[in-house]
């Protein structure tokens, strides 16, 4: 008997399943013998045959592993596929798997994109520094390119004093607080109003938070500009001037909140020069 008639049709071999899934025959026998997908027929030659249900049913078996699942939950989580809904219901579940794949891979390439070039513009290896910018740029830290300028003491503190959880709180209670800060110089609300000792409390409270009330870190934030936040790559010259107007309003409204408690914990003019030995001589 001829094989065109050993294979009946609209069934394959185990090896055509196995090529056209991209699966290893292996792989199929250990599905058949763990009883997750078994041969819909088996030749007259003892060949193990499959249909395309039976293909539809190892894509869900794939989508299913690709995500995590153990051999034993993916039984439990196979739909029989006896109704267009169930199919339906298979199919878009395993597109999903499919987009989160992707969202993935297109996070994990900007995250390498990003890491490129800040070790082009640093010229030096300094894998505690690759790793603490790519964690920032993973957590959408927008300031993650000045971590380069950090001294490594500033560095140490920052990777070791927070965990995931309050990194995240106070990068997003920072990045609230500069898009208010952005919208008062057009509002023409005054540094030392109301509304801006306000806003000022609420950035002390952030940095004291951030710095765990060490004072002695502010001036080196400052230095690089980590307190400011400018960041001005790939923004408009209309975007960086509003930038600017608003760091321009956070100076002085912690200027006018902090002389209100009587208090300088930063130890340098808004220029960046040094005044502790301005205030020995006074």
């Amino acid at each position: 008997m001829g094989t065109g008639r050993a294979i009946p049709e609209g069934y394959r071999t185990v090896g055509e399943l196995a090529k056209q899934m991209g699966v290893t025959v292996r792989t199929l026998q250990y599905y058949d013998r763990e009883n997750l997908l078994k041969p819909s027929a088996e030749s007259e030659g003892g060949r193990r045959l499959y249909t395309d249900r039976d293909m539809i049913k190892l894509d869900q078996i794939l989508a299913l592993k690709s995500v995590g699942f153990s051999l034993a939950e993916i039984k439990n989580h196979l739909l029989p596929l006896d109704t267009p809904a169930e199919v339906a219901t298979a199919l878009a579940a395993r597109a999903a798997d499919m987009e989160e794949q992707i969202r993935l891979l297109s996070d994990a390439l900007a995250d390498l994109r990003a890491l490129r070039e800040e070790v082009l513009q640093m010229q030096t290896v300094d894998f505690k520094r690759y790793a603490a910018i790519l964690y920032n740029h993973r957590m959408k830290n927008e300031q993650y390119r000045l971590i380069k300028y950090l001294d490594d003491a500033t560095l140490e503190y920052c990777r070791t004093a927070f965990d995931r959880e309050n990194a995240v709180a106070i990068i997003e209670t920072y990045r609230r607080l500069r898009e208010r800060a952005v919208g008062y110089p057009t509002a023409r609300v005054a540094p030392d109003s109301e509304e801006g000792k306000r806003f000022a409390e609420e950035f002390w409270q952030m940095l004291e938070k951030f710095t765990g009330g060490d004072h002695s870190l502010l001036p080196k934030l400052m230095k690089v500009g980590l307190l400011a936040g400018r960041e001005s790559q790939g923004i408009s010259a209309e975007e960086d001037a509003a930038q600017e107007a608003a760091d321009h309003f956070i100076g002085q409204a912690l200027d006018a909140y902090l002389q209100g408690l009587g208090i300088d914990p930063f130890g340098v003019h808004r220029d960046g020069k040094d005044n502790s030995s301005q205030e020995e001589t006074k």
